[in-house]
């Protein structure tokens, strides 16, 4: 089922964010939301993961089964990169599957450290796999790459596209070239003056 949006709007005090939006998210697909800071791409995805009310408007059709990649990573400090991811996971997963996906972002020498031993970026990519690995059915992505270096950030995003199949996908981002390199819908907000 598509996700449809009718007459969205959301302010916080003064200042308005999204006013009357009208939207389909297609089902099993990818759709990057792109605009300038502050047009609500982030209270948008909020919306949809039910995390924040709207001031008006209806939306249909999200998987009751959600995942996601918030701005902040959001991991257990004291935990493992192994420990966060299997969090999500669903009771017969094994350890060997986690790390090879850890692996599979360039992890493999760090996924049994304390999360807090590890840099931005490696935490970035312990969110991802959680997310990923996470038994859901939509996939909600904010800036999920903010911070990588070019090589890891075109490793990640190659595990995230060959991770995602049969599921829907939306992707904020303001790099046009990671919304192309997805190759599906892209939407751009704007900011409601």
């Amino acid at each position: 089922m598509d996700i449809k949006i009718s007459g969205l709007s959301k302010s916080y005090g003064e200042n308005r964010v999204l006013k009357n939006l009208n939207l389909t998210f297609p089902e099993k697909e990818i759709t990057c939301i792109m605009g300038p800071s502050g047009c609500g791409k982030t209270t948008l995805l909020n919306i949809l993961m039910g995390l924040t009310r709207p001031d008006q408007g209806t939306v249909e059709g999200v998987p009751k089964k959600k995942s996601a990649v918030f701005q902040e990573d959001r991991l257990c400090e004291s935990f493992s990169a192994v420990s966060n991811v299997r969090l999500v996971c669903e009771k017969n997963i094994d350890d060997k599957k986690i790390i090879s996906h850890l692996d599979r972002v360039g992890l493999k020498e760090s996924c049994k450290k304390p999360v807090r031993e590890l840099s931005g970026g490696m935490k970035r990519r312990v969110a991802i796999v959680r997310a990923i690995l996470a038994p859901s059915e939509i996939l909600f992505l904010d800036e999920p790459f903010k911070g990588l270096d070019e090589e890891t950030k075109k490793a990640t995003m190659k595990y995230v596209k060959e991770n995602t199949k049969g599921r829907t996908v939306l992707m904020v981002t303001h790099n046009i070239e990671e919304a192309e390199a997805f190759g599906g819908r892209i939407i751009q907000l704007k900011k409601d003056i």
